[in-house]
C-alpha cells in the first residue's frame, strides 16, 4: 500500500472520497481541493483509469520543513531520485508556493530541478533533461507555511482531459466538473430507473458524453494516450495492460446493450458540429444524439414516450454572452418549459449567476456551491412538480409588465441596457451590489435610477418651470415602464421619489412613510437602506471609493466621521480594524440609523461611538486626536438645531483648519463636498499637503456625468 494525494476542484472532496473508496482506496484525510488515500498499485491504476472527479493522482515522496531556497534544494537533493526516475528520462517540475526567499514559481522550480539533477550526478548517473510538453516524469512540489511536499504526478496531466475533446465551444465545462454535476443530480440513479438525459443548451456536449459514460459504466480514461507513470520505475506494464483490457471489455459489452435515451439541443450549428466530433471520438455516436433547436422550441414531445428523466444544462449567465435582460428572459423560458412540459422530471441548472436561477418559476430543493474555473457558481436542483412551482419567480409579486413600450420608453430602456452592459464586468469584478444605472443621461428624462441589490430606486429631479406638467408626467411614466421591463419588476415595486428643494429641517422629513428597510452590501459592510421614507436612501453611492479606501486604511487608526449621516464610513473603518470610531451628526434620525448599521455589523458602542450635535460646534470643542478624519459637510444647512447657517463654500477653510487641529502628525483628512462648482480655498495648499482626489473618487457608475457629482481632496500636515 502507498499513500496518494488525489486533487480535485474545490467542493468535490466528499464526492471524490466516496469514489476513491468505491475503487478500492482507503480514506486517510481531506483538505481543500484534495484528499489523501492509501492504495495498492492496482488500485492506483484504477484511480487513474476510472476516476471521473480527480484532477491528478500524486505519489508523495518526501515532506520536510524549509522555506529558503537552500533548504528546498537540500531537502530534495537528499531524495534518491534514481530509484523513481529512469536514467536519461525527461523531467518537468511544477512548483507552487512563496516565501521570503522564494518569490516566484519559476525560481522555485529551478532550484527543485537543480536538486534532482545533482542527485543523479551524486549517484554517478546521467542527468535528466527538461521537457515542457509531455515529460516522462512530472514532479509536483508545493511550499506552504514552511512545509515542502514533493510528489510524482502519476496521471501526467489533469485527468479531466479525457482525450475525446479536440475542439470546444466557448467556455466549456471541464469534464470532471460535468461528472460532478451529474452525480449531484443523481443521474446514475435516474438512469438505473430507465430515465433519459436531456441538455437543451448542450454546447460541445460534455455533459451528454460524461452522462453516457457514467450510465454505461465506461472508464473515462480509456481515450487517454499519455500517462505520468509510464516511465516511473514503479510501473508494472503487465498489470496496467490487464486493467486496460478489462476496461475495454466492459466498454464493448456496454455498447452492445440498449443504453439510456440521451439527447442534446443547441441553437448553434457550428457548436453542434464540435459536439458531434467529440461524441464520435468518445465512441458514443450510437448513444448520444444532438440536433439544432432553439430553447423556445423545447418540449418533452420531441423525446417520444419517455416518462421520466433529468434535464441538465449550463446556461449562459452574463460572462459569456448577451445582456442581462436577454438572459433573464432565457432563464424564464427554461423555467416555463420545465414547469409546463416536464412534469415529474428532475432538473439541474449550473449557473454563475444564481439570481437568474431564481427567475425560473421553480423552487430549488437543493443547492451546491462550486467553482467553474475561477467563477463562483451554484448547481440548482429542481423537482418539476406542481408543489415546487413559484407563481412569482422573484417571490415578490407579479412579474414585470410585458406590455409594448412607447417609443420614448423604448429609447429609455435601451439606454438602461447600454449602461448595464457597460458596467457589467466592473460590477462583477468589484462585487458591486449597489450602483447608479442612469443619471439624467438624456436631458428630457431628468431622473436618477439606482439599483440596491435586486431593488430599483428612481429619483426624479424637479423639472424646470418651462416644462409642461403633463409632459413631465408622461416622461416619468415612460421611465417607470422602461425600468419595469428592463429590471423585470412590477411598476408598483419600484421606489419613486420626486426631488424638491427643501428648507431647514424639512430636508429630514419622511416621504411616503413605509418603515421598510433593506439590507445590502458594500465591500465587507452590511448597510440598511430605506428606499421610500426619506429624501435619500441612507447610502450615498457616489462616495463608495472613499468608503472602501477608509476600510483599507483604518487598521489601528482612530477614526472621526463628521456630519456622518448613517455612518456607513464608520462601519467600513470598524470592519477595517480601527481602534475606535466617533460619528457625529445633527440628526437624531440618522444617528439611530447609524447605530443600527454599526450593530448590524457587530461593532460595539464601546469602541464605536455616536454623538448628536452641530458638527461645527463639536469640532471647535474637540480636544481629542484622530489619525483618520472624514469631513463631508452638507452643501447648505439652516436647521433649527443649528445656531446659524452653514455654507460649505464659505465655511470650508475654517472647518478644515479645525479638523487639521485634531489630526495626528502622520494622519489623513479626507474632505469631500457635493456642492456644484465648488472651489477649494487656494491658501490651504500653502499650509498643508493637499492631494486632489476628485477624479479618483468617481467610480464607473458616476464617470459618465458631464459635471462631477462631488469633489474630494486628501490633506496631510507638511513635514
Amino acid at each position: 500500500m502507498q499513500s496518494l494525494i488525489l486533487s480535485c476542484p474545490k467542493g468535490l472532496e466528499g464526492l471524490l472520497s466516496d469514489e476513491a473508496q468505491s475503487l478500492g482506496a482507503s480514506h486517510l484525510g481531506e483538505t481543500v481541493g484534495a484528499i489523501r488515500v492509501a492504495a495498492s498499485l492496482e488500485t492506483t491504476y484504477r484511480l487513474c483509469l476510472w476516476s471521473r472527479l480527480a484532477n491528478r493522482v500524486l505519489q508523495p515522496l518526501t515532506e520536510f520543513s524549509g522555506d529558503t531556497a537552500d533548504a528546498l534544494y537540500s531537502g530534495l537533493r537528499a531524495v534518491p531520485w534514481h530509484e523513481h526516475i529512469p536514467e536519461g528520462a525527461t523531467l518537468l517540475v511544477d512548483f507552487a508556493g512563496r516565501s521570503r526567499d522564494i518569490r516566484n514559481s519559476h525560481f522555485g522550480a529551478l532550484r527543485c530541478k537543480d536538486a534532482v539533477v545533482d542527485s543523479f550526478q551524486d549517484a554517478g548517473l546521467a542527468r535528466p533533461s527538461i521537457a515542457k510538453q509531455q515529460p516522462d516524469i512530472r514532479l509536483h512540489v508545493r511550499l506552504r507555511k514552511g512545509k515542502v511536499l514533493a510528489a510524482i504526478d502519476l496521471s501526467g496531466e489533469s485527468l479531466h482531459r479525457r482525450g475525446y475533446r479536440q475542439r470546444s465551444a466557448l467556455a466549456p465545462l471541464k469534464e470532471n466538473l460535468a461528472a460532478a454535476l451529474l452525480l449531484r443530480a443523481d443521474w446514475p440513479g435516474i438512469a438505473s430507473r430507465g430515465g433519459a438525459l436531456l441538455d437543451p443548451m448542450c454546447g460541445s456536449g460534455t455533459l451528454l458524453i460524461e452522462g453516457a459514460m457514467m450510465a454505461m459504466n465506461i472508464a473515462p480514461g480509456l481515450h487517454r494516450s499519455y500517462w505520468g507513470f509510464s516511465a516511473w520505475r514503479g510501473h508494472d506494464a503487465k498489470l496496467w495492460s490487464a486493467l486496460l483490457d478489462e476496461a475495454r471489455a466492459i466498454q464493448q459489452k456496454a455498447l452492445q446493450r440498449q443504453g439510456p435515451l440521451i439527447r442534446g439541443f443547441d441553437a448553434s450549428g457550428k457548436v453542434l458540429d464540435q459536439a458531434r466530433d467529440n461524441i464520435r471520438r468518445a465512441g458514443l455516436a450510437e448513444v448520444v444524439n444532438v440536433s439544432r433547436k432553439e430553447l423556445s422550441a423545447l418540449s418533452r414531445s420531441s423525446l417520444g414516450e419517455q416518462a421520466t428523466g433529468l434535464v441538465i444544462c449550463n446556461p449562459p449567465y452574463g460572462e459569456r454572452l448577451g445582456e442581462q435582460g436577454e438572459l433573464l428572459h432565457l432563464y424564464r423560458r427554461l423555467g416555463q418549459a420545465l414547469r409546463d412540459d416536464f412534469n415529474g422530471w428532475e432538473a439541474a441548472v449550473f449557473t454563475g449567476n444564481p439570481d437568474l436561477g431564481k427567475r425560473m418559476g421553480l423552487r430549488s430543493y437543493r443547492q451546491y456551491q462550486l467553482l467553474n474555473a475561477s467563477i463562483p457558481s451554484k448547481l440548482l436542483l429542481f423537482h418539476c412538480l406542481p408543489e415546487y412551482r413559484v407563481d412569482d419567480p422573484s417571490g415578490e409579486g407579479p412579474i414585470a409588465v410585458s406590455k409594448p413600450l412607447s417609443s420614448g420608453a423604448e429609447m429609455f430602456a435601451n439606454r438602461l441596457r447600454k449602461n448595464l452592459k457597460r458596467m457589467e464586468k466592473w460590477r462583477r469584478r468589484e462585487s458591486i451590489e449597489c450602483y447608479r444605472v442612469y443619471d439624467a443621461d438624456m436631458p428630457e428624462y431628468a431622473v436618477a435610477v439606482d439599483c440596491y441589490g435586486n431593488a430599483v430606486h428612481v429619483s426624479e429631479y424637479a423639472a424646470p418651470s418651462s416644462v409642461d406638467d403633463n409632459a413631465a408626467q408622461k416622461r416619468l411614466s415612460e421611465v417607470m415602464d422602461a425600468c419595469a421591463q428592463v429590471f423585470e419588476v412590477p411598476v408598483e415595486r419600484i421606489a419613486l421619489k420626486e426631488r424638491r428643494r427643501q428648507r431647514g429641517s424639512a430636508q429630514y422629513e419622511r416621504r411616503a412613510p413605509k418603515g421598510e428597510t433593506l439590507e445590502v452590501r458594500e465591500g465587507q459592510a452590511k448597510v440598511l437602506v430605506n428606499l421610500h421614507d426619506y429624501l435619500d436612501t441612507g447610502l450615498f453611492l457616489d462616495h463608495r471609493p472613499v468608503r472602501l479606501d477608509i476600510a483599507a486604511r483604518a487598521k489601528g487608526k482612530r477614526f472621526l466621521n463628521l456630519f456622518c449621516y448613517t455612518a456607513v464610513a464608520s462601519v467600513h473603518a470598524g470592519l477595517g480594524g480601527a481602534r475606535h470610531t466617533m460619528s457625529v451628526d445633527m440628526s437624531h434620525t440618522y444617528l439611530r440609523w447609524a447605530r443600527q448599521n454599526l450593530s448590524l455589523n457587530g461593532l460595539s458602542e464601546i469602541r464605536h461611538r455616536t454623538e448628536q450635535g452641530d458638527g461645527r460646534r463639536w469640532l471647535e470643542a474637540c480636544e481629542d486626536e484622530y489619525d483618520l478624519i472624514l469631513l463631508d459637510p452638507p452643501t447648505f444647512s439652516n436647521s433649527k438645531r443649528m445656531d446659524d447657517v452653514l455654507d460649505t463654500q464659505r465655511d470650508h477653510p475654517w472647518l478644515i483648519e479645525q479638523a487639521m487641529r485634531c489630526l495626528s502628525k502622520e494622519g489623513l483628512l479626507i474632505f469631500s463636498t457635493n456642492k456644484r462648482g465648488f472651489e477649494l480655498d487656494a491658501s490651504l495648499s500653502e499650509r498643508y499637503a493637499v492631494e486632489d482626489r476628485c477624479q479618483w473618487s468617481l467610480d464607473e457608475d458616476f464617470k459618465r456625468r458631464s459635471k462631477p457629482i462631488h469633489y474630494c481632496w486628501y490633506l496631510r500636515h507638511t513635514k
